[in-house]
């Protein structure tokens, strides 16, 4: 069953307390998940989310609730519906295959990939896409309340990223559920979300200690998980969501023996996801034995956005 549809422009405000949702992933939001983009609310062709932001890109019509790593993607997230209904389209039938480089397959009209549509009465609908390639649960016609595990997180569809995009709609219109209103003083009004949930403007996905600067895809996956040695160089890497121009990273370490080190860059330019590494080669016969701290920072007009640390210790 095809369940992407045609989508107009953002509905107009609707009154508040009329409609509530819940999370639709089963995963810490602002601790071990975190949200990549948001609804983008200009209606021209810029990008904006709610707050007059770019953590969006042009015509994205949900919000994507993202894992940190393939890794964990692969140990199972489950995907909650966010609100009592019933659902009215399914698919599970596409496979699990990052969007990028040569070769990809061809998803034109099923971008959604595998998901769910549930009807929640009184005009409202919510969406579900990326699921796991065989694991959606209900199936059309059944009734689901908040909270019920739907699905898993997956790959499927048009993604380059471990996640769960959530689309909510009223009478076809596009609703942003962190803002039902205009937006037009940057700051969130009339939200949906039963429960707070907790949508930084970017920030630090994960760090990690290496011996040398890993890949960036091996990062993104979670796979990046070699440490240094004592004999060998020591680096600390971080992973961010959501940079702007001028902000800056700090990558430093501090461990035994006074050992301290630390990297400070600028950024020249807004990224959805940013990697950095930084580090001092071994230049005596081996580094102290002792527990080595690293921490990455993200600042953004002088002021701390996220912080994210890690340890390993040499014998």
């Amino acid at each position: 069953m095809r369940l992407l549809v045609t989508i107009s422009a953002l509905a107009a405000p609707v009154a508040a307390g009329a409609f509530s949702l819940s999370s639709p992933i089963d995963c810490d939001l602002g601790g071990v998940c975190y949200i990549q983009q948001f609804v983008d609310r200009d209606p021209t062709g810029g990008v904006s989310d709610f707050r007059c932001s770019g953590l969006s890109y042009d015509g994205h019509k949900g919000t994507d609730f993202a894992l940190p790593s393939l890794a964990m993607q692969a140990e199972g997230v489950n995907v909650l519906a966010a609100a009592d209904g019933v659902v009215t389209g399914v698919r599970d039938e596409m496979p699990d295959v990052l969007q990028t480089g040569l070769g990809a397959p061809d998803v034109t009209n099923q971008e959604c990939g595998n998901g769910l549509v549930i009807n929640h009465g009184d005009g409202w609908e919510t969406q579900y896409c990326h699921l796991a390639l065989g694991s959606v649960i209900p199936r059309v016609g059944q009734q689901v309340s908040a909270g019920d595990v739907v699905g898993q997180v997956g790959l499927s569809g048009q993604t380059q990223f471990p996640h769960v995009h959530l689309s909510v709609r009223k009478d076809g219109d596009v609703i942003d559920p962190f803002d039902t209103g205009n937006a037009a003083d940057c700051t969130a009004s009339g939200a949906l979300w039963s429960e707070p949930i907790n949508a930084p403007d970017g920030g630090i996905v994960s760090v990690g200690f290496a011996p040398n600067v890993p890949d960036y895809d091996a990062a993104k996956a979670g796979t990046a998980t070699t440490l240094p040695s004592a004999d060998s160089n020591l680096v600390i890497w971080g992973l961010s969501f959501g940079t702007q121009t001028g902000d800056l990273l700090t990558l430093s370490i501090e461990g035994p023996d006074g050992f301290a080190f630390t990297h400070e860059e600028t950024l020249d330019r807004a990224q959805a996801q940013t990697f950095r590494a930084a580090g001092k080669r071994l230049t005596t016969d081996r580094w102290p034995a002792g527990t080595y701290n690293g921490t990455v920072t993200m600042t953004r007009n002088g002021e701390l956005l996220d912080s994210m640390s890690t340890s390993f210790t040499l014998d």
